[in-house]
Parts: C-alpha cells; structure tokens; sequence
C-alpha cells in the first residue's frame, strides 16, 4: 500500500509542475522525493481527536479521486498528531486540526530535505495566524475555506493550490465542512510552526 500512496501523493505534484512560482515549488519537492518507502506502522492507542472528520472530508466532491481513494485504504494507519502548545484563550485545537506526516524526518519515507502529509481541519473551526521558516505549498482535496495570508482573504476550494513563503503569517477558516489538503515544506524543516496571534 505504502508504494500505491507514494505514487499517488507524487502524481499530485508532478500535475503541477509549470513555469509559475506554485509549479517551481512542486518540482523543488519532486525533485528531493524519496524512493525508500516504508510499510506504514500500525498506529497504537485511541485515534487523534480531528481524525473523526477525515471520512467526511474524504466521501465529499474533490479532485484526485485515486489519492483519495488510496487515503481511504489507509486511513486507519495515518499518524495524526497536533503539535502546538495550548493556547492562552482556552481554545481547544487539538479537537479539530491535525497534521499527518507522510514524507520527512517522522514520515513513512525519511528525507531530510522536504516534509509531505496532510493537514485536516474540522468544519467551523479557525486555524489561527502562523508562520514558520520553510516554504509551504497546499493542495487542496477536500473543503472550501477561507484562507488569509498577508492580510488578504480568499476562498479555496478543492483543487486549489496555495504557496506560502518563509515566514508569511497565514490562516484558515473552514466552513459547513472540514477541509483535507496535502502540504509540502521545503528549506528549514526544523523550525516549527508558530502561532503569531
């Protein structure tokens, strides 16, 4: 299964390859794609809280019906986790965000130089400003949300891509549904992610 998900999740970005800044960054990830994949480990213990919307995001309308159809084969298997510490105003996050490494130093491929997995997002639910040192790209599978970066809004729907340079403060509101995107980080995979708001 691993292989059929590599291809997969490969295929995604190869599509989107062009002369734009949103195609350069999806050869530099190709281009530091890994060719060792590992057998997926059995996860332990309960599954992460924001899993519950994943057969959701995964049964709407989207693009990449084989990706989705191999996430769905997998699904059980898929390390969610949730890594910011608790916010100040008590709102609780871990609930209904959750982040799936697939390629990177804690993914089923190891590689030092680009992280790949999916990000999922609860519906009705703010993913507040953050920034980070890597470059990060979006593809979006599931679920149209409002995304804001540099102080300007815009509505993404499924099949949209979105590029953020390094340290670019961003966010995203879901609405009705939640939303499933792939996500690529090139350039400095140490430096997490931080809240800015």
């Amino acid at each position: 299964m691993s292989r059929v998900l590599n291809e997969a999740l490969a295929a995604l970005f190869r599509a989107r390859i062009g002369p734009d800044p949103i195609g350069g960054e999806a050869a530099r990830v190709l281009a530091a794609w890994p060719t060792d994949w590992a057998a997926p480990p059995p996860q332990g213990g309960a599954p992460h809280h924001a899993s519950r919307h994943l057969a959701r995001a995964l049964a709407a309308d989207g693009p990449d019906p084989d990706l989705r159809r191999t996430l769905q084969d997998v699904a059980a298997l898929l390390p969610w986790r949730y890594s910011y510490p608790a916010r100040a105003d008590g709102a609780d996050l871990a609930a209904d965000i959750a982040f799936a490494e697939l390629i990177g130093p804690r993914g089923w491929a190891g590689s030092p130089a680009i992280r790949v997995g999916l990000t999922l997002i609860g519906p009705d639910t703010y993913y507040p400003l953050h920034s980070h040192p890597a470059v990060e790209l979006y593809a979006v599978l599931s679920g149209t949300a409002e995304w804001t970066a540099d102080r300007e809004v815009t509505a993404r729907p499924p099949g949209a891509w979105v590029l953020h340079e390094p340290g670019t403060p961003h966010a995203m509101r879901t609405g009705a549904s939640p939303l499933l995107a792939v996500y690529s980080w090139t350039g400095d995979l140490k430096s997490p992610s931080i809240y800015v708001e």
